[in-house]
């Protein structure tokens, strides 16, 4: 439904529409600043008005210029305070609406982005769940499609495999996750799909386990297993066609994994030597093999764009890269960022391959900080 000139709010499904059909919109983030910087809309403009609106100042927003012409939806984290935010611009004449949900809810909305790859006969989606910054890939050949780390309610990829013609024959996943809950399970059983993961990951499944240099085929296409360990010890990158690797969190593109989730400060170091060693595997791949990560650390833009490079891009943007070994593990150790919020609850509900709970949010709300650059 599409909001009108007197409803108060509207909701992300309705606002990422919009965005997608590139509709005029002042997107208005009145959080603190602290809170924006963490995630924020694409496009969005910020004032730090989130006190003053609390505490009933009904001037908080009178000097903020706004254009007239379109209308305003305003943000906070929950979807309350951006109320009043709206509230407030109503009395100025403006048609002005606040995101139901807030950020937390917004953490749920995506958009896609056709991958182009010359040297492959599959085709490629990324769907960006532009909230959280999480990646995932719907690879299609010959009627059939693999799912690489879902992230969304499984009946958002069931819908767009079968608009692309395909069945879903594979749902992958690179590693278990620790900043969203895995749709890996739900998918294959909502699709009937085969559910495929790392050897040795740590589930308490039913999966058919994939060991290095084992591939799987759609039509004639293959999808290659390479085992990356080190920002988890099951983690993989998934090579397809000598054209593209989806790395999950082991190389971004201009960062790389931080490897000390669910580890001792000693199992840290080991783990970073061992991530070293990873990347330099994976640097030996052509300079024009395209990188998919699993992640990007910053909004996804409703621009149909990839979030993709070249290795020789990715290597050039990420000077980590180029260093030594013992180089290269201490700059990782000196640069930990702060953990994931509610990580070990969300890796122990991954482990069990528990069912999602109808509003996820509340675990899964924030950005992630999977990335070390």
């Amino acid at each position: 439904m599409t909001p009108t000139d007197t409803e108060q709010s509207i909701d992300y499904v309705t606002l990422s529409t919009w965005l997608a059909e590139g509709r005029p919109l002042t997107l208005l983030d009145v959080r603190p600043l602290d809170e924006r910087r963490e995630w924020a809309l694409p496009g969005s403009v910020h004032v730090d008005v989130y006190d003053r609106l609390k505490a009933g100042d009904t001037t908080a927003l009178t000097g903020v210029d706004l254009p007239a012409d379109m209308p305003v939806v305003t943000i906070c984290a929950a979807g309350k305070t951006s109320l009043i935010a709206a509230e407030q611009l109503r009395a100025r004449g403006l048609h002005a609406m606040s995101l139901d949900g807030g950020m937390r809810a917004w953490s749920l909305a995506w958009n896609t982005a056709n991958v182009a790859l010359p040297e492959s006969v599959a085709q490629v989606i990324q769907v960006r769940r532009t909230g959280k910054g999480c990646l995932s890939y719907i690879i299609g050949a010959a009627g059939v499609a693999a799912i690489i780390d879902p992230s969304l309610d499984p009946e958002i990829y069931c819908t767009l495999a079968a608009q692309a013609g395909w069945r879903i024959a594979y749902v992958l996943e690179t590693h278990l996750h620790a900043d969203h809950l895995s749709r890996a399970r739900a998918l294959a059983d909502r699709s009937g799909a085969t559910l495929v993961l790392p050897a040795g990951h740590r589930v308490a499944v039913p999966f058919v386990p994939l060991h290095d240099g084992a591939a799987l085929t759609l039509g004639d296409t293959q999808l290659t297993m390479l085992h990356t360990p080190g920002h988890t010890p099951e983690s993989v990158t998934y090579l397809l066609d000598d054209a593209a690797i989806f790395t999950g969190d082991t190389l971004f593109l201009s960062a790389v994994g931080r490897p000390d989730l669910h580890a001792d400060a000693a199992g840290a170091r080991a783990k970073a030597h061992t991530l070293y060693g990873s990347l330099q595997r994976l640097l030996t791949l052509p300079p024009e093999t395209l990188v998919l990560p699993g992640h990007t650390s910053a909004p996804v833009a409703f621009d149909y764009q990839p979030i993709a490079a070249s290795l020789a891009a990715v290597r050039h943007a990420t000077p980590l890269l180029a260093a030594t070994a013992e180089d290269f593990v201490a700059a990782i150790l000196a640069r930990i960022p702060p953990t994931p919020p509610n990580h070990m609850q969300i890796i122990a509900l991954n482990e069990q391959g528990a069912a999602i709970p109808a509003d996820p949010t509340e675990l899964e709300a924030g950005a992630n900080r999977c990335a070390i650059a």
